[in-house]
């Protein structure tokens, strides 16, 4: 017998977590008599084959009352299973599409990315082509040992490294490490306003905003979303704008973007945040036409996923990727150093 509100739960955490791991967390009806916890679990997830639930298990990614079990686990009443999966197979037919790629890095096991800002990376609701799964299903169309599996994504908008395994032992192994925020990954942002100290750290559990299904909102008091841990240090400062770099220990959609507004930071020119008005400066109707020809340049929130380090799912070697600041988000940084100049020079 199956418990409807565990059933809202999975549907819950399904739809809250955007990143290409999926994290459930079910507890076991009173009633439920014992059973293997892959055949229960393949009954309860949606989209999950018996093979890849044995595969979690396998690489402890299945987890009962806080400790890993194997497959064959008879699960017992009151049970509380956590489960890591990589991305399930998918609900649609993905249209290989020749579309050009940033390839930095390439082995029989994965791929490494340079997205450009604009590019969708996953086939959804509104969006099932053009995407980078797209392009990867044609880039990898005439080699039948791959397939693009996606174990991260970053927002449309938001440029850099990503990284994508070509099977699914790799991606299981690489979703492990994300879960266990062993990833290395550092963005370099423009936010609204300066900051008294050097560097900092936001810590909010992030969850839907109820107003508004598309935002992410801080919940500080961590009754409702997920733990998520941003750390930022001041890189360059613009009087109005400051460009940092942010460390991220956990993973969560929109996160770099919520926890800055939630600081009253938000990224430059972020529509979704409120980045794109112009929130810190003079009334003059110069630095007024400045501020909108920046927009005009960088159409898109001021972030990019600058370095990835991780240790590769397969040899077990170290790997560190290091990517340039795109042009457009370049172009605004080199506007904002001849204005502030100008600006210095003129007051002294």
């Amino acid at each position: 017998m199956q418990d409807p509100e565990n059933n809202n739960l999975l549907s819950e955490e399904h739809e809250e977590n955007q990143e290409l791991f999926e994290h459930h967390r079910i507890i076991v009806d009173k009633g439920q008599a014992p059973l293997r916890i892959d055949k229960f679990l393949f009954a309860r997830i949606e989209n999950a084959s018996r093979n890849k639930i044995q595969m979690a298990a396998k690489e402890g990614l299945i987890l009962v009352n806080e400790k890993a079990v194997k497959s064959n686990y008879k699960i017992k009443p009151s049970d509380i299973i956590s489960v890591v999966m990589t991305h399930p197979p998918r609900e649609i037919e993905v249209i290989a599409e020749k579309i050009p790629l940033n390839i930095v890095y390439e082995d029989k096991d994965i791929l490494v990315v340079n997205k450009e800002p604009g590019m969708v990376v996953h086939p959804a609701y509104g969006n099932y082509t053009g995407t980078l799964v797209n392009a990867l299903v044609y880039y990898l169309k005439d080699d039948q040992y791959s397939e693009p599996c996606l174990v991260h994504r970053i927002d449309k908008d938001t440029s850099g490294i990503m990284l994508v395994a070509k099977n699914e032992i790799a991606q299981t192994r690489l979703a492990k490490q994300f879960f266990d925020h062993s990833i290395q990954r550092r963005y370099i942002a423009l936010v609204w306003g300066d900051f008294e100290e050097e560097e900092g750290t936001v810590t909010g559990h992030l969850g839907r905003s109820k107003k508004d299904r598309k935002v992410m909102t801080v919940y500080p008091e961590g009754d409702y979303g997920k733990h998520a841990v941003t750390h930022y240090k001041v890189l360059e400062r613009f009087g109005y704008i400051t460009m940092i770099e942010c460390r991220l220990e956990t993973g969560r959609t929109h996160q770099i973007r919520a926890h800055m507004q939630y600081i009253r930071h938000p990224l430059f020119n972020d529509q979704t945040y409120g980045g794109d008005a112009i929130l810190k400066g003079t009334t003059f109707t110069k630095y007024k036409q400045f501020i909108n020809n920046c927009f005009e340049i960088l159409p898109r929130q001021a972030l990019h996923a600058k370095i990835l380090g991780f240790t590769h799912p397969i040899t077990g070697k170290e790997m560190y990727f290091d990517s340039g600041i795109p042009d457009d988000m370049q172009q605004v940084i080199d506007k904002w150093r001849v204005y502030i100049n100008a600006k210095n020079t003129f007051e002294d």
